[in-house]
């Protein structure tokens, strides 16, 4: 996935590199830079960043990365909070950029960020996922990469207080509390809400008006595999290749796999992120669900989730994935 957030330890991640929220001297701090320092071993690392000197705020350095997993260590220095107005913001967002072009320049295909200048420099939270997932997602229009962003808790995304509520009250309209399937031939019992198995149901449980479709259509879809579909969805949509797979956050190589092999199912939330880079609407996402054997369920708080944002036409699939992270669901994507 090109772009995702994950609770973990940053310094375990399996990656070419990771950032390090650094200080300007580039010593060994507290938090997430004392954690680094410690898992790359202090006196190697130490001594390897003295050879830098310094870095100044929004740059960005890159050392190896010695006992740690990652290949390389990319070292940034944010701003300090100081309310708003003295160029925090522009700051941030040099040091995500700076940081990937770093890693680009040294042949990096995967990178981890901290959620930069949320710790001891008190830049607030939300405003600072915000940046970064502005400038991650800018960046990847134009680059391949695999992009984590790492928190050690669900506290680090906060949605705002209206949307929080909004999509609460949505899921406790909606959900039906009925999420567990029988199957008699081989006794296995699943769970609808997590399950990526194709789903075949005759009809969706969304209470949808039915679109007026001729019948020729109707046949036409009936015959169509997901990778002939989305080909054609494509081109109704008057998109490209790259920007449709890029917006729906899916991996250049996945996508390359769905075109060339016209009976490819990927996983639901792949077919997902899909309808949402195409903008479809909810009649259109189900269909597009059906041809890969999928259905949407009210017994899913995942699938509600995307029905909240499919129906007030937010198709932006980072702030719907922030929202999916909040409820502790899986992200859209590859």
């Amino acid at each position: 996935m090109p772009f995702q957030i994950v609770r973990n330890d940053i310094t375990k991640m399996k990656v070419d590199a990771i950032v390090n929220a650094a200080n300007s001297a580039l010593q060994m701090g507290g938090g997430v830079c004392g954690a680094i320092f410690r898992a790359a071993g202090p006196n190697d690392l130490q001594k390897a960043c003295h050879q830098i000197g310094q870095c100044a705020v929004g740059e960005a350095v890159i050392t190896d990365g010695f006992n740690l997993p990652a290949k390389y260590i990319i070292h940034t220095v944010g701003p300090i909070w100081k309310g708003g107005g003295h160029h925090e913001a522009e700051y941030l967002t040099s040091c995500y950029i700076n940081s990937l072009k770093l890693a680009v320049l040294h042949g990096s295909q995967s990178i981890a960020f901290p959620l930069i200048s949320s710790g001891i420099y008190g830049y607030p939270k939300k405003q600072a996922l915000q940046i970064a997932i502005s400038s991650i997602s800018e960046f990847l229009l134009e680059h391949e990469m695999d992009v984590t962003m790492v928190v050690f808790d669900q506290d680090a995304v906060q949605l705002s207080e209206k949307l929080f509520d909004s999509i609460y009250q949505y899921i406790d309209d909606h959900y039906i509390e009925e999420n567990v399937i029988h199957t008699n031939r081989n006794q296995i019992e699943y769970d609808q809400v997590y399950s990526e198995m194709p789903i075949l149901q005759s009809e969706p449980e969304f209470n949808i008006s039915e679109s007026k479709r001729s019948l020729e259509d109707v046949l036409m879809q009936l015959e169509e595999t997901f990778s002939q579909r989305l080909l054609r969805l494509i081109d109704e949509k008057g998109k490209t290749d790259a920007e449709t797979y890029k917006k729906a956050n899916i991996d250049r190589r996945l996508f390359s796999k769905i075109r060339n092999n016209p009976e490819y199912t990927p996983l639901k939330k792949t077919v997902i992120a899909f309808a949402i880079s195409l903008e479809l609407n909810l009649d259109e996402t189900i269909d597009l669900l059906r041809t890969a054997g999928y259905a949407l369920s009210n017994s899913s708080k995942f699938d509600l989730i995307i029905q909240y944002f499919i129906e007030q036409k937010n198709y932006n699939i980072y702030e719907i994935n922030e929202a999916l992270f909040a409820f502790d669901q899986v992200l859209l994507g590859a």
